[in-house]
C-alpha cells in the first residue's frame, strides 16, 4: 500500500499511492479496504477535489521519488479506524528550505484537534530534513477553524497567499524548536 505512514497519538496518516488514490476515485470500497479503514458519506474534505487527487496521482506515478513529500490520509485510530481527512506537502524543500503544507478534515471530524495532531506530524517531519528552514502554510482569512490550527502550532501570519483572497502564515524552524 504505502511505504511511508506516520503515526501519531490518534490517527495514522498514510502516504498517497497510485493504488490508493486510483481506488478513491474509483471504488470506495476497495479504498476504504486498503486503508484498513470505513469511508464516511461526507468524503471528501471540503476543499479536496477531484482535481487535487488526479494532481497528486500524476505525481505518484510520474515521480515516485516524491513519496513522502506528498499526500496523506488521515485515518483516526482512537476508535473504529475512519478516513476522515487530507493532509500533506507541496513538494519537497525549495531552494530557499520552504515547505509547504495543508490539510482538509472532513465536517463529522472537525473541532477536535485532528487537523492540528496531523498537521504538526507533517511539520515535524519536515523539520527532520535538514534542508528545510521554514513550513508555510495558505488558506482562506474566513476560515477561521484553519486559521486557528496554524495558530495552535505556532504559525504566524506573513501576509498575501499566492493567490487573490489567500493568506499565507509561516512557521521558521527556530519557533518549532522552542515550541517543542
Amino acid at each position: 500500500m504505502s511505504n511511508t505512514v506516520l503515526d501519531t497519538p490518534r490517527l495514522r496518516l498514510v502516504g498517497a499511492t497510485s493504488a490508493l488514490l486510483h481506488a478513491e476515485g474509483d471504488d470506495r470500497a476497495r479504498f476504504g479496504a486498503l486503508l484498513e479503514a470505513r469511508v464516511p458519506e461526507s468524503w471528501p474534505p471540503e476543499l479536496y477535489d477531484d482535481d487535487a487527487r488526479l494532481w497528486t496521482l500524476n505525481v505518484a506515478e510520474t515521480e515516485p521519488y516524491r513519496a513522502g513529500w506528498c499526500m496523506y490520509y488521515v485515518v483516526v485510530t482512537d476508535a473504529a479506524p475512519e478516513v476522515m481527512g487530507v493532509v500533506g506537502y507541496k513538494g519537497g524543500p525549495g531552494d530557499d528550505g520552504t515547505v509547504e503544507v495543508g490539510y482538509g478534515i472532513v465536517p463529522e471530524h472537525r473541532r477536535r484537534g485532528y487537523a492540528t495532531e496531523a498537521t504538526a506530524a507533517l511539520v515535524e517531519r519536515a523539520f527532520g530534513h535538514p534542508r528545510v528552514t521554514r513550513v508555510i502554510a495558505e488558506t482562506m482569512p474566513d476560515l477561521v477553524a484553519s486559521i486557528g490550527v496554524l495558530h495552535n502550532l505556532g504559525f504566524t501570519l506573513e501576509g498575501d497567499g499566492s493567490e487573490p483572497g489567500v493568506i499565507r502564515f509561516t512557521l521558521p524552524r527556530e519557533r518549532w524548536n522552542e515550541r517543542r
